[in-house]
């Protein structure tokens, strides 16, 4: 699949089509049903755009897993667009690369996020800066909430739409994961990706539930720092109902 539409996103890409938003989510859409993760979703993705999307970070999987939902592309750190295979997928899917400790480039990166926003494009900042276990949400990092500052500024309009999401792996093979068996879809970063990955497929199944919160509306008014603890509040409590739900059925 990958050689098939590859070479034609490429070319979308360069010729800036709308089809390069459009076959990212075709690809999600199949890889999701080939490597058994099954979605289950709540709420709805906001319509308007400007749209930066604010989830939490577990795994690889959430790449695939925002990606079949609706079309979209991702923040990422820098090194991953050096990463063999996870790369080049990332560019296909046009990530932006950011160096998030060169504190003298959040402004310009800020624009450039900004830039993709005014262009219509739904964006995609795990705010937390890097992976975690999945049974928390680690504390938000506020700088690159500046992408919808510099988006308002650039734009002229009024808002821009700031949603924030939870994702949660819930189920392997239709049991209950629970807090210690969450590792199978967590990547905190320590554990080798290879291994980890295989590990994931070998299950065939894995469940995994996207909450979509209220959108917040980031006017001139805004305070970068304050919707980001906004934005960390709701997704704990999101993921906070899919975890609960989930070690419930445990016991």
């Amino acid at each position: 699949m990958t050689v098939v539409l590859g070479p034609l996103q490429i070319l979308a890409i360069r010729r800036g089509w709308p089809l390069a938003r459009r076959l990212p989510f075709v690809w999600h859409r199949v890889a999701a049903r080939l490597i058994g993760l099954r979605l289950h979703i709540s709420g709805v993705p906001a319509e308007g755009r400007p749209l930066l999307i604010v989830a939490n970070h577990q795994s690889w999987a959430d790449i695939v897993a925002l990606g079949a939902v609706m079309p979209l592309s991702f923040i990422a750190k820098s090194e991953v667009g050096t990463w063999p295979v996870f790369g080049l997928l990332a560019k296909l899917q046009r990530t932006i690369f950011v160096e998030r400790e060169a504190r003298g480039r959040t402004g310009e990166q800020a624009d450039a996020i900004g830039e993709r926003l005014n262009a219509g494009d739904a964006m995609v900042l795990f705010a937390e800066g890097t992976t975690s276990d999945g049974n928390r949400v680690l504390p938000f990092k506020t700088a690159l909430f500046g992408a919808a500052q510099a988006s308002l500024r650039r734009s002229g309009k009024e808002a821009v739409s700031v949603q924030p999401v939870s994702i949660a792996y819930t189920k392997a093979n239709g049991m209950a994961m629970g807090r210690y068996g969450r590792p199978l879809a967590a990547w905190p970063g320590d554990v080798e990706l290879g291994p980890h990955l295989l590990a994931f497929l070998r299950e065939g199944a894995v469940d995994a539930e996207i909450r979509f919160g209220e959108p917040i509306l980031f006017d001139a008014k805004s305070d970068r720092k304050a919707v980001a603890r906004r934005c960390e509040t709701v997704v704990s409590a999101l993921l906070l109902r899919s975890l609960r739900g989930c070690d419930e059925s445990i016991r």
